[in-house]
């Protein structure tokens, strides 16, 4: 009945409408308490991160050989980066563990992140009733919209129509909470907005157009891996749907040539979204600054491309080892090798699709009397922290992690 009660609470302001995941509860009630010491700590460090990103796309646009070398990026793909290099960056989430061994980040969300909406209403609801704690999620918000709107100034040469169109796969309900945040932040700055998916995209002599009307702006929630051809990551395996969006790429990419509207997230952020790239900063180190050379000692686990590990290793030092696909999210074709039976992790390597699948070190994250751990997600806009997101879980992060509200002490 305690639950009850806070998920009530929680739809309150009807951006978070589902407080349940079949059935069982989808937050925690009890918030994760940081020290300010604590949050700035993840705050610099995710910011460094962040760098070492924008190193290696500035590597990559100087060398696109490696699209097809080191990245295996399909002809769509490499049509998007190319598009909009060297722009990757609005808003990306971090994912932080606190290990015996420094803090560990296990990818940079830079594609579509999610998170903001539940961050932003756990924070809402717990600080009200904490009033000695600050809320780190209270200018997130604000702080995504004002770099939307500054992007939309560098890059568009028309006339700006304050007309955004939130792009997102509308036949899956899970990331709503995000479009209404989206939704509610820009309508308060005196935007108008359109919401749809990428078939509902043309272009014409205005520009980019949602459902026929022209925007400036698309608020880009749907992945650029599922805007290009699509094949499983596993050899055996072959997917329903294969072909490119390609009218929708087409009427972007032309509206980005034109500056009629500015992208959020850039399409460049399919080459730091691909977790190939934990793998070229372990395997081209010596290309990185000194300082990006010693944030990715701290914080980065050791990564290899799949392709160019020993497999006899692999299979001797299973507990040692993860296994991760280049554009997989988490829980979903994400294998670690100590949470497997022998049988399984033998059945991964075999049928893992050669150029697309990572091995990166484990790390053990700090635990709770009852196992569980924290994934700290730090929101980085325009490479600067300014909010997190907690989900706690047992084992791996995955769909049945618990989001909790983040509060700092004073």
């Amino acid at each position: 009945m305690a639950y009850d009660d806070f998920a009530r609470r929680l739809v309150t302001n009807g951006l978070v409408t589902d407080p349940w995941l079949g059935g069982e509860p989808r937050f925690r009630e009890e918030p994760v308490i940081l020290s300010r010491a604590t949050m700035h700590g993840m705050y610099r460090a995710a910011e460094a991160v962040a760098e070492i990103y924008n190193e290696l796309c500035l590597l990559v646009a100087d060398e696109p050989a490696l699209l097809d070398s080191f990245f295996c990026l399909s002809p769509f793909q490499k049509a998007m980066w190319l598009a909009s290099q060297p722009l990757w960056h609005g808003i990306a989430r971090a994912d932080v563990f606190v290990t015996d061994n420094d803090l560990k980040f296990a990818e940079l969300n830079c594609d579509t992140p999610t998170g903001e909406a539940e961050a932003v209403v756990l924070g809402e609801l717990h600080s009200s009733s904490n009033p000695d704690a600050i809320d780190p999620n209270r200018d997130l918000p604000a702080r995504f919209a004002d770099m939307a709107e500054s992007l939309v100034e560098m890059v568009t040469t028309r006339a700006v129509q304050r007309r955004a169109g939130i792009v997102y796969p509308t036949e899956i309900p899970e990331d709503l909470s995000l479009v209404r945040l989206y939704r509610k932040t820009f309508e308060a700055r005196g935007w108008e907005i359109a919401v749809g998916s990428p078939y509902n995209l043309c272009h014409d002599e205005r520009g980019l157009t949602l459902f026929g009307d022209p925007i400036s702006l698309m608020l880009r929630h749907y992945k650029t891996d599922w805007w290009g051809e699509r094949t499983s990551a596993w050899d055996d395996e072959e997917l329903a749907d294969k072909e490119p969006l390609e009218q929708a790429m087409r009427a972007v990419l032309s509206a980005m040539l034109d500056g009629s509207c500015a992208i959020v997230n850039p399409f460049g952020s399919v080459v730091p979204q691909n977790k190939r790239a934990m793998a070229f900063m372990w395997e081209q180190m010596d290309r990185f600054s000194c300082d990006a050379q010693e944030v990715i000692h701290r914080h980065v686990p050791i990564t290899r491309r799949l392709e160019a590990f020993d497999r006899e290793q692999l299979e001797r030092e299973k507990a040692e080892w993860v296994l991760k696909s280049d554009y997989g999210a988490e829980g979903d074709e994400v294998i670690v090798g100590r949470a497997v039976t022998d049988e399984m992790w033998r059945a991964s390597l075999a049928h893992a699709r050669k150029g697309r699948w990572i091995a990166q070190r484990y790390f053990k994250a700090h635990e709770g009397p009852h196992g569980e751990s924290v994934n700290h997600g730090v929101f980085l806009v325009a490479g600067e922290a300014c909010g997190l997101y907690a989900r706690v879980q047992a084992g791996p992060t995955d769909d049945h992690a618990l989001s909790a509200a983040v509060l700092i002490e004073e």
